[in-house]
């Protein structure tokens, strides 16, 4: 697979994004500009000794950063910022994200998103200060990519499983548990607007947007399959929006591979198949919104 030097550039900033260093403290350490260090995140080529120095500073593999192979992002700033990066040229997604996905979530989802997230970070949590900082960034990178959605309107599929929507519904908006009965039913609420939201897209059915309701078992981590004028990109991630989300622990996977992206494919095919889709799908929403 050629390597593509844009791909390098956006790499590079993603994972200098994850790290917590600033541009200058990374030029600084490195020997070399600022103004140099944003010429390689444009994609202008760097000698290998100056790409392993990158990669040291910045906790990653030089092939990761190559991204040959598989693309191992452990930081969920990181992560989103490759997502957005995919996004900006991609011309289809498919989603399978738990039950919300964040591309066609409300507005009243992004408004609340950092009270959870922020909520979802012990109290007690070493390095807690930048825990919280980077909920700042992430919702920052979440915007933009949901700008960018909004602007470019590639076709989108979303499997959603009715399970994890009944969890959903029934736990509210919640970042951790033991939040005092007020604060849980207010995030309640907010669950069962969500889920409002998301039932008039399947009645309106947008141009571009497809949601299957899965009424048995999903995978239990998210996939993306991204498909760009001239290739497709599989994201795997362990980091999840909404309800008890994570944003703080596991490595999430980025990849080309043919037999990746094979398999994947045959797995969100046989799921659109079992998915109810259109009526069917609405009435199932229904159902799960008329449960106490």
């Amino acid at each position: 697979m050629a390597i593509r030097f844009d791909d390098i550039g956006n790499r590079l900033k993603a994972f200098r994004l994850g790290s917590g260093l600033s541009a200058d403290e990374i030029a600084n350490r490195l020997g070399i500009s600022r103004t140099a260090l944003y010429r390689f995140e444009k994609g202008e080529l760097a000698k290998i000794e100056t790409l392993e120095k990158l990669a040291e500073l910045l906790s990653v593999s030089v092939p990761t950063l190559l991204g040959v192979g598989v693309e191992y992002v452990a930081s969920a700033v990181s992560y989103f910022e490759r997502m957005r990066q995919i996004e900006e040229s991609c011309e289809h997604i498919i989603v399978l994200a738990g039950p919300i996905s964040y591309l066609l979530a409300s507005d009243a989802f992004d408004q609340a998103l950092g009270d959870i997230l922020r909520e979802s970070i012990p109290d007690a949590l070493p390095g807690r200060k930048r825990a919280l900082d980077q909920v700042d960034e992430i919702i920052a990178v979440l915007r933009q990519r949901k700008d960018t959605y909004r602007r470019r309107q590639p076709g989108i599929v979303n499997l959603i499983s009715a399970i994890e929507m009944e969890h959903f519904l029934q736990n509210g908006l919640v970042g951790r548990l033991g939040l005092p009965e007020k604060v849980r039913h207010e995030r309640r609420a907010l669950a069962r607007a969500e889920a409002e939201h998301f039932v008039t897209l399947m009645q309106d059915e947008p141009i571009g947007v497809q949601i299957g309701i899965v009424p048995d078992t999903l995978p239990h981590a998210s996939f993306q399959l991204f498909r760009q004028p001239d290739r497709q990109v599989l994201a795997l991630s362990p980091f999840r929006l909404g309800e008890q989300p994570n944003i703080r622990v596991g490595v999430a996977m980025i990849t080309s591979a043919p037999e990746a992206l094979a398999l994947h494919e045959k797995m969100a095919k046989d799921l659109w198949q079992r998915a109810l889709k259109g009526a069917a799908a609405v009435r199932l929403m229904r159902s799960l919104l008329e449960r106490p």
